[in-house]
């Protein structure tokens, strides 16, 4: 059964109006795949009963699954790589030496998704830094309760494992739990995971000498975009590293960053006096 255009239409703003996020016309078909699971659960035949039950008996909690299931929580190991060999070869340096011995790092990886992305910052800074886990600390947020849910745990299937984790980091950084992967005790005191919805007024953190806001911004307007930027600078250190996604640029979209190319990659600093 198709998605009549008023359910669809229905969808498009819920999600807008909760995470900011913009559902373009054509995408009935990854509304339909991505939100027939819960109507199943709730023992519904097709997404268009699913909405008309929502839309009558609205509750938090089916706002909620019905949003979380319409983000997108694609990520792997070392994904688009340079970023991370940056981090390591010219960001961490810099800031170590710029910081106080006694000083704690902060890093914060936005939109964390199931936790791949601050577990690879977390594995990499223990290789290349004595102590790590007590002078690094790393903040993983999602819109998603069940990412953050799977990212606090630290467990990862073999299929997971598979997507771009080197088998020696594998070795020295996980060990078998079932059927599953789990992180060392040392990378999960380094990842303190919770929600946080980046469209909204972000919660008190930081300041954060590094941001990981990779493949995010493409999913917003304008103006979102703008505002994201915006309350995240706020939460930097005025000499803060800002990372992301290959397609994402802050050219044109907020005047008060500074982009320095780093190797292959590139990284946005806050413009002082901006």
């Amino acid at each position: 059964m198709t998605l009549a255009a008023t359910s669809f239409d229905w969808v498009r703003q819920l999600v807008h109006r909760e995470s900011a996020i913009v559902l373009a016309p054509g995408k009935e078909y990854l509304v339909e795949a991505r939100l027939l699971p819960i109507a199943r659960s709730m023992g519904l035949p097709d997404v268009g009963q699913l909405v008309d039950s929502v839309r009558t008996r609205p509750s938090p909690e089916s706002t909620r699954r019905i949003v979380e299931a319409l983000t997108t929580n694609e990520t792997s190991w070392f994904r688009d790589g340079d970023p991370f060999t940056a981090l390591t070869s010219t960001v961490m340096p810099a800031l170590l030496a710029a910081r106080g011995p006694a000083e704690r790092l902060q890093i914060w990886s936005a939109a964390c998704s199931s936790g791949q992305e601050p577990y690879t910052i977390a594995m990499l800074l223990e290789d290349a830094m004595p102590g790590a886990s007590t002078r690094v600390a790393i903040t993983a947020t999602d819109l998603s309760r069940e990412m953050v849910e799977r990212t606090r745990a630290g467990k990862f299937s073999q299929l997971e494992v598979n997507r771009g984790l080197p088998a020696p980091m594998l070795v020295r950084h996980f060990t078998r739990a079932g059927s599953e992967w789990q992180v060392s005790p040392s990378l999960r005191r380094m990842v303190t995971a919770s929600e946080c919805n980046l469209a909204a007024p972000l919660p008190r953190m930081g300041p954060f000498d590094v941001v990981y806001l990779r493949n995010v911004l493409i999913y917003f307007d304008l103006p979102t975009k703008q505002a994201i930027l915006r309350r995240v600078r706020a939460l930097m250190r005025s000499d803060g590293w800002l990372f992301l996604g290959a397609a994402e640029t802050t050219l044109g979209v907020d005047d008060s960053w500074e982009r320095v190319v780093i190797g292959r990659s590139s990284a946005y600093r806050p413009l002082k006096g901006a």
